[in-house]
């Protein structure tokens, strides 16, 4: 099984940025993070990150043909980004929606994901354990199709 972990805007200044929230821990740690996946569960995984969306929506539609399924941490565009809500809705591979932190305990525009709907599940509040937790959710909500 190929799993795609694309991450949004942002989320290559971790360890940078507002550690107050989202911890000391860099994003090459947390890339390690995920690659460890691919022993631990069987799969291979490919991690990217954009700070564009555009490029989002293209890795997005190529995935649909190469991958199995995709952890999404969109980042800022998860509150408004209805361009990343069709691309989506199009693919014909589930995509689990993923957020370090706790977006409903935080200002009042993260706790609106746009995303949210064409996603078939969404983790947040764990850290890097939300990827974790993501995965968990694709692999049993595929398994078997």
């Amino acid at each position: 099984m190929n799993i795609l972990v694309l991450n949004g805007p942002n989320l290559n200044f971790l360890g940078k940025r507002e550690p107050e929230i989202y911890g000391n821990k860099t994003y090459t740690q947390l890339e390690n993070y995920c690659k460890d996946f691919e022993k631990e569960f069987n799969l291979s995984i490919d991690v990217k990150q954009s700070n564009l969306e555009g490029i989002l929506i293209d890795i997005l539609q190529y995935a649909d043909s190469k991958y199995d399924g995709v952890l999404l941490n969109a980042g800022a565009f998860t509150h408004y980004s209805y361009a990343l809500y069709d691309c989506i809705k199009s693919l014909h591979i589930p995509v689990v929606e993923i957020h370090l932190s706790d977006i409903m305990n935080r200002e009042d525009f993260r706790k609106t994901s746009v995303i949210k709907d064409a996603c078939i599940d969404s983790v947040f509040g764990f850290g890097f354990e939300s990827y974790k937790i993501g995965l968990q959710s694709l692999l049993e909500r595929t398994q078997g199709k």
